[in-house]
Order: structure tokens, then sequence, then C-alpha cells
């Protein structure tokens, strides 16, 4: 389970930086846009490059919370059972890697915007 749970956060890291790309490209878009105001354009811009900076803060956090899990994971003795895993996952400090039922929650939220919190 902890290397299945590993590729499916992996997964999902990838799927966020992607939508932090899809963010940025959209506020250069916003930007280069001629039909908007350039006070507007540069507002919209801003908010939404503030947003991709949270999200990549917030993956890094993902990423090294990940690294930490495999590290500790590679410690565990042959034969480890499914709740030496779990225990490793549930040591973590982020709330979506540490609760099953949180993982992926960015992938659900409907605002627009990422929700990591």
């Amino acid at each position: 389970m902890g290397l299945h749970k590993l590729a499916r956060e992996l997964e999902e890291t990838a799927r966020q930086t992607a939508e932090m790309v899809d963010g940025i490209t959209a506020s250069l878009l916003v930007l280069g846009d001629t039909s908007i105001d350039c006070t507007t354009a540069r507002s919209t811009a801003i908010r939404q490059i503030v947003v991709a900076l949270q999200m990549q803060d917030r993956i890094e956090q993902r990423c090294r919370n990940m690294a930490e899990a495999a590290r500790r994971m590679a410690e565990l003795p042959e034969g480890s059972d499914a709740q030496a895993n779990e225990t490793v996952w549930s040591s973590l400090t982020l709330d979506e890697l540490r609760d099953e039922s949180l993982s992926g929650i960015a992938a659900r939220t409907n605002s627009g915007e990422v929700e990591f919190f």
C-alpha cells in the first residue's frame, strides 16, 4: 500500500503542477489581452500569479513530505505490514498526505482556484 499511495500522491502533485502552470499561462494571456483595461488586466494577473505562487509553495511542501515518506519506507524492515506503511504516512505534516480522505481534495474543488487548506 505504501508505494501505491506514493504513486497516487505523485500523480496528484503532477496534476497540481499542471494546474499551477495553467494559472500562470492564464495570467500572461490576461496581460496580453488588449481588450481588457490595463489596470484591470494587471490586477487580475497579479491575483492569478499570487495563487500560482501559493500553489508552488504547497507543491514544494508535498514533495518534501513525500520524499520523507519514501525515506522512511525504505528504512522499514523487509516484509513490513500495511500498518507500518500507514504509520509512515500518518506521521507526515500535511493533512492531505496524512489523512487518506483528504488525498486529492484539490481536484474535487469547484471554486476555480485550487483549495489546499
